[in-house]
């Protein structure tokens, strides 16, 4: 378990994604970190973890026994990241994957499966699932804070769970003057990827990587299930409205409605806005009369 000084040392080397996944995940197994399903409900809907945390380095056999429990994805549900609470293990990459899916609407469902579909055969395997995951990666790269060399390795390791080079197969000239949302990565990159030796090195990193829940949900215990579209919408609307409903119940306090301030914090929260005081002030001034929602 690495105490809390080393924590904060290498916080200094991270972005707000890497910082706010790093505070929040409390797991860790061969140098790398995971967040529990319990961690990530809590990451999206707290500003801070309820108590400051020490990461608990799982087993091999504590993790396969995780995974082993781990539902197919039919038997996924509204409740899925509830009910699995502490057994489940979320990596970063898969993290920033499920806050593309929280802020993403209904008919974009479709484009989003599309984009994990390389091959186009109305199916999504691990492979691909993998490959669109490398792409999140190398586009975080480009976001790294400059800093000592070794703790920007170490907190590659702690992320990825491997080393890895700055030299993004997918960059194309003038890519870093535009700042893109991680989804928008996906939908520019997908085809790239499919001409790219990142697409023929899908089996070199996928073979360095441990499975994750995610992984087996999708997948299955041996990985070779394919997602079709109508499982994979359910589960990116089950995960929206699970998280609502949390949302909402820690707002309502028991009633069935909340006040129009509290739905602008929900809003908030999922923006990059860092000083929402004055977004509230001017919602509250042209809302003279407290109405509920």
């Amino acid at each position: 378990t690495e105490n809390r000084s080393d924590l904060e040392d290498l916080h200094l080397y991270a972005t707000p994604r890497e910082q706010r996944f790093r505070r929040f995940a409390s797991l860790e197994f061969e140098g790398q970190l995971y967040m529990t399903p319990y961690d990530f409900i809590q990451a999206v809907t707290s500003d801070e973890p309820k108590y400051a945390r020490k990461w608990r380095s799982l087993s091999k056999q504590e993790l396969n026994q995780i995974l082993m429990e781990t539902p197919p994805v039919w038997k996924g549900s509204s409740k899925l990241f509830r009910n699995l609470n502490e057994k489940g293990v979320i990596s970063y990459t898969e993290y920033l994957f499920l806050l593309c899916i929280l802020t993403k609407p209904h008919a974009g469902f479709r484009i989003a499966f599309n984009m994990f579909d390389t091959d186009g055969n109305e199916m999504v395997d691990k492979k691909e699932f993998l490959v669109l995951q490398e792409i999140f990666r190398k586009k975080n790269e480009k976001r790294e804070k400059r800093g000592d060399e070794e703790k920007r390795a170490m907190l590659r390791l702690q992320l990825y769970g491997y080393h890895t080079s700055t030299n993004s197969v997918l960059k194309t000239e003038g890519e870093d003057l535009v700042p893109r949302s991680y989804w928008d990565t996906l939908r520019r990159s997908t085809s790239q990827a499919l001409f790219s030796d990142l697409a023929e090195r899908a089996d070199d990193f996928s073979s360095s990587l441990s499975d994750t829940t995610l992984l087996v949900h999708f997948f299955g215990k041996k990985g070779k299930a394919e997602l079709n579209f109508e499982d994979f919408y359910r589960f990116m609307d089950n995960l929206q409205t699970e998280v609502l409903e949390i949302e909402f119940l820690s707002y309502s306090n028991g009633m069935n409605t909340i006040s129009e301030e509290d739905f602008a914090h929900i809003l908030l929260r999922y923006t990059n806005v860092e000083n929402t005081s004055s977004y509230l002030e001017n919602m509250r001034c042209s809302i003279p009369e407290e109405k509920v929602i």
